[in-house]
């Protein structure tokens, strides 16, 4: 495949057609990403019940360790709108039925980092900030103590080194196998290649979508809205960059 430049236009362009895409299939996209809000509010209701407030924080940033699994549902939504189709739950099968088997070994992989950076997190909490609960107030900064802002800091770092790698091997990886344009080992590669050859672009991307989609996850009521439109503007840059006429 002959690979597209990347630029900083094509990130505004690909903002603006995944809001457009967003708000053509609102009813259906924020519908299916209330399915992960609702699991997020969960998660964190249980942390903040057992007094494990730090934690919240790396919980938020696990999520772009398995957001790239829950791309071929927003795929479909996508070709189906695209292809005139009524949009709708078959919309979310039909993405995850067409995409590649190799799609799941790559979630696997998602689910395996995700299982690292977690149970790093926790070595870490217990062993900076141990089993006195921590509550809410406890995160200002006039309250907060060297120790649970140590953890924020250190387990910020562990996630920032795994959510990287995962970027760099699944950013275009993903969109490839959930149109079937590459088997799981030229899609990994590709997806490194394009990273690199365009890294500035690539790491200002990467950076944009973990802190709007962190900063969602923290506001959880912004998710419904912000997931959606990230996801179809991560298909529209995929295309940008690998358009289907060049397969």
């Amino acid at each position: 495949m002959t690979l597209s430049p990347l630029t900083v236009g094509g990130l505004q362009r690909a903002l603006a057609d995944g809001w457009r895409v967003a708000n053509a299939t609102r009813g259906i996209s924020i519908g299916y990403a209330l399915i992960f809000t609702l699991g997020g509010l969960a998660i964190m209701g249980g942390l903040l019940a057992q007094g494990w407030t730090p934690f919240i924080i790396a919980a938020a940033g696990a999520f772009m360790l398995i957001g790239p699994a829950i791309l071929a549902g927003f795929f479909g939504i996508a070709g189906a709108l695209e292809a005139g189709e009524p949009v709708g739950l078959a919309s979310i099968v039909s993405g995850f039925a067409r995409a590649s088997r190799a799609l799941w070994a790559l979630a696997l992989v998602c689910a395996l980092l995700f299982m690292i950076f977690v149970t790093d997190a926790a070595i870490l909490y217990a062993y900076m900030v141990g089993a006195t609960p921590v509550w809410l107030d406890k995160l200002l900064p006039a309250n907060a103590n060297a120790n649970v802002l140590s953890f924020v800091l250190w387990a910020g770092v562990s996630g920032l080194v795994v959510a990287l790698l995962l970027y760099c091997v699944a950013a275009f990886s993903v969109p490839l196998l959930c149109e079937r344009r590459a088997g799981l080992v030229e899609a990994v590669v590709l997806s490194v290649r394009i990273v690199f050859a365009n890294f500035l672009p690539s790491i200002f991307w990467a950076f944009f979508l973990s802190t709007v989609t962190i900063g969602s996850v923290l506001l959880l009521p912004l998710l419904p809205l912000t997931l959606p439109w990230l996801a179809y503007a991560s298909r529209a840059l995929y295309r940008q960059v690998l358009p289907a006429a060049q397969v």
